[in-house]
């Protein structure tokens, strides 16, 4: 079985959905399933194609004109290559389009993974090119979402990949210290941290730091630096950006990670935080529904009255408690979202569109 997944960009800078499908098509390979990767090459001098030296990844010299990303050299490859399935990430650029298209030229069964480009905060983006997009085919492409557009087209709901780090049973929970909470991501208005700054400030907890994990645009992070002196009171701690091990460290010295986000179609920080073992607050603009059903954290609405109130909950858990919601949280990632069962799915898909197995339960045929 030949398998070609595509991708506009799959620089380091290209974000959450280069990562995911890295650790996605790195964990196939890894339980015996080979697949390649259609891209460009990365323009930016700053950033780097991830994986540089995989033998998956088609990486071609970067033609793309126009915003659409128009590339004659995707066109090109797609020609000259032959495969079973295409599956392509992304709906509104060249390269999506382009896959498709070979697919249905050759009669192939294709995929496409929106990755929250079809949540209605992301199609007010932009409107008109994605509607044009939407004519011109499409409209084949997130479970609900994708319904409520009108769409009647099979659905498989499968999780974005979360990698596990060799190290991960050596992160370990800190105790004994003060009352931490914190948050990790990109500051964007999306992720609604003045909500988060408020409740926070509303609590007037005594001798508890809030911690602010990440960076964005300068003048953004300026404006919630001067929110947090005016409203959010003490203890309030801006970061900086984390990664790898250090990420981890910090997630660990939480009692509670919160993603206040007003839309995530995943939320990749929750995964990390449940992970490292730490309890979540989320908010209902997430998928997290697990975090109460699970009894690993709280999913709730983003308010700061709302936010308080789950903070104040977390406050006030017993040292066990609070352990117990962490064993539970890194107990679901690793049930569910570990990369080498996501990946088991995807092949799961893949063989059921082949006609090779039946229809995996996650797939939605109405």
């Amino acid at each position: 079985m030949k398998v070609l997944q595509t991708i506009a960009g799959f620089g380091a800078l290209y974000g959450g959905i280069a990562t995911c499908t890295y650790d996605l098509i790195s964990a196939m390979h890894d339980i015996g399933f080979p697949l390649d990767l259609l891209t460009l090459e990365v323009k930016n001098s700053a950033d780097k194609l991830m994986g540089k030296g995989e033998d998956w990844i088609k990486a071609l010299p970067n033609d793309a004109v126009t915003p659409y990303e128009y590339s004659k050299r995707i066109a090109q490859y797609l020609k000259s290559h032959d495969y079973d399935l295409y599956h392509t990430n992304g709906l509104w650029l060249d390269v999506n389009h382009a896959t498709c298209a070979q697919a249905r030229k050759t009669r192939k069964p294709c995929v496409a993974s929106p990755h929250g480009m079809l949540y209605p905060q992301a199609l007010a983006i932009k409107p008109w090119r994605k509607k044009l997009m939407l004519a011109l085919g499409h409209r084949r492409e997130e479970a609900r979402h994708l319904r409520e557009l009108g769409f009647a087209n099979p659905v498989a709901v499968i999780p974005n990949p979360v990698a596990v780090p060799s190290w991960i049973d050596q992160i370990r929970r800190r105790e004994g210290e003060r009352f931490r909470a914190g948050f990790l991501g990109r500051f964007h208005p999306i992720k609604n941290l003045e909500s988060l700054i408020r409740a926070w400030g509303s609590l007037n907890l005594r001798d508890a730091e809030l911690l602010l994990i990440g960076d964005g645009p300068e003048d953004y992070a300026a404006q919630l630096k001067r929110l947090a002196a005016e409203v959010g009171g003490p203890g309030i701690r801006f970061t900086g950006f984390a990664a790898g091990r250090e990420k981890y460290e910090l997630l660990a010295s939480l009692n509670v990670l919160c993603a206040p986000s007003h839309q995530e179609n995943f939320g990749m920080s929750i995964a990390e935080g449940l992970l490292a073992g730490t309890p979540v607050i989320a908010s209902k603009g997430t998928p997290w529904e697990e975090l109460d059903t699970r009894r690993c954290g709280w999913w709730r609405d983003n308010s700061p009255a709302a936010l308080a109130a789950a903070l104040e909950e977390a406050f006030n858990l017993t040292p066990e408690e609070s352990r117990a919601m962490g064993d539970r949280g890194r107990s679901l990632i690793m049930e569910t979202y570990a990369s080498p069962q996501v990946a088991a799915s995807m092949k799961r898909l893949y063989r059921y569109l082949l006609g090779q197995e039946p229809k995996p339960e996650f797939v939605d045929l109405s």
